[in-house]
Order: structure tokens, then C-alpha cells, then sequence
């Protein structure tokens, strides 16, 4: 594993200290150091496996643990992006961006990519990854295909109102739910919105690129039709079995066209 020096240093300070909590039952590394695609800019996801009967205490007094492990500059929990167990933190310096993900040891197994295992304090971890294998994730095409023609509607409004960094903010969650994790399904990468695309999908992340807009109605306009444009190209290359709304699809893009035509 090619870990940066500073990320380095971090890991072989702390993870002796969390060692001695007798409540903590192993601890693993997640996202791009595990991966192997780590570089200097990159943060550090740890995930601290608590046992059961000690989880809900522990959680009471993450932080403060936290800073007993390491220079903690600021933290704190991560309910803006849906995880509450998450402690989001900023030790040093030099400054690192490291995130502590807490979870139970029943639950380790429960996961979206392989973790390596740092310590293991009795085997558990391990045999908990080794009898719950990891399924690949692939995005769900019908809830998109429900959805994105709606989207399409509510995004050609925004642009109608000339509100255009409403436009510009709903391009970047097109980028974010749809055509990302497509991009990289083509690509045979893991889906994570559009993170690393420009390395994992760099043909994608080229088409991508005509999503972009400036804060222009003419400019935003364009974008919304190739985000449509991409969206159905790398749809249709999957040959996915799903019930494709072909009625939501026309009205939906008939009137973006409306739309755009009375903004000429």
C-alpha cells in the first residue's frame, strides 16, 4: 500500500493510541489509501469497529476520544452526508483532513468497498469480511429512468425563470446521481458520483465536460440539452432491461426545447 509520508506518519501515531481503548475491536482504512490511489491531497477514512454492548457510549464521547488519539484543529458529525456515525475532522499541523467512521462490530460487514484491516484485535474482522463477500454497486437505471425526465422539466423551469444558479447548481447534481456513476459503470469503476473520473473515465470525463456552463442562459441551456444528449447515449450502451418513459421523455425535452427557443 503507497501511502503519502504525512498520511504515514498519521496512521502509525494513532493507531497504538486507539489500540489501547479495550472498547475498540479492530480498525480498518477505507476510500483511495486503501484503494492504492491515494496522493498528497488525499483524506484519510478510518473506520473504528466498537464492540456492540460499548457502541452507544462511545458515541457519546467521539470527539473527545478523538482528541486524546490526536491534535484534533476541528470536528465534527457527518449528518450532511447521511452518515451520523461519521466524525469529520481536521488534525494537525500539518493539516489532514481524517475522517473517523464509528460502527458497531456487527455491522463492519456492511459496506460499499473492501476496507483493509489495520489491526484486528481477535480475527473478527476478517471473518466478518470473509462470510459476507462485497456485491458490486451498480446504480439502480429504473429509479434514474423514473426520475430524470422529471428533473429535465424542473431544471428547463429554473432556466426559463433565468435563474441560472439554480441551473448551474442542478447540472452538477445531474453530474453527481446520474451521469457520474454511469460515466464510471462504463468505465468498469466503482460509481462515487464524479469523483476521480478524469483518471478512472477520462473519455467520459471528456464528455462530461460539455455539461459545463457559465453563468450565461444561452450557455445553460445547452448544457441541460447535452446532459439529456449523454444521459440517453449512455443509457441505450447498456442494454439495461428497464421500463424506459418514453412519454416523459418527449414532453419533457419538447418543452426544455420551448423554453430555450423563447430564451433566444
Amino acid at each position: 500500500m503507497d501511502v503519502p509520508a504525512l498520511h504515514s506518519r498519521f496512521l502509525g501515531d494513532v493507531l497504538p493510541r486507539i489500540q489501547q481503548d479495550t472498547r475498540v475491536t479492530g480498525v480498518a482504512l477505507a476510500g483511495s489509501l486503501a484503494g492504492g490511489y491515494s496522493d498528497v491531497y488525499s483524506d484519510v477514512d478510518l473506520i473504528v469497529v466498537i464492540d456492540d454492548e460499548a457502541f452507544d457510549s462511545v458515541m457519546k464521547e467521539r470527539l473527545t476520544l478523538i482528541g486524546s488519539w490526536t491534535v484534533l484543529v476541528a470536528g465534527f458529525t457527518g449528518e450532511h452526508v447521511g452518515e451520523p456515525r461519521l466524525i469529520v475532522t481536521l488534525v494537525g499541523p500539518p493539516l489532514l483532513h481524517v475522517d473517523f467512521k464509528f460502527v458497531r462490530a456487527t455491522d463492519f460487514a456492511e459496506r460499499l468497498e473492501d476496507p483493509d484491516i489495520l489491526w484486528d484485535r481477535d480475527g473478527g474482522l476478517a471473518d466478518s469480511l470473509a462470510e459476507h463477500p462485497l456485491t458490486a454497486s451498480v446504480p439502480d437505471l429504473q429509479w434514474i429512468e423514473d426520475r430524470f425526465w422529471t428533473w429535465v422539466h424542473y431544471g428547463a423551469t429554473k432556466l426559463g425563470r433565468g435563474e441560472l444558479f439554480e441551473v448551474i447548481g442542478f447540472l452538477g447534481y445531474l453530474r453527481e446521481a446520474v451521469l457520474g456513476p454511469l460515466a464510471a459503470g462504463r468505465a468498469g469503476a466503482t460509481p462515487r458520483g464524479v469523483r476521480h473520473l478524469e483518471s478512472s473515465a477520462p473519455d467520459e470525463a471528456r464528455d462530461l465536460r460539455t455539461t459545463l456552463c457559465g453563468y450565461d442562459r444561452h450557455d445553460a441551456g445547452r448544457a441541460l440539452l447535452a446532459s439529456v444528449k449523454l444521459y440517453r447515449r449512455w443509457l441505450d450502451d447498456t442494454d439495461a432491461t428497464i421500463e424506459r418513459r418514453r412519454h416523459a421523455e418527449r414532453l419533457a425535452v419538447r418543452y426544455l426545447h420551448d423554453v430555450i427557443d423563447q430564451a433566444s
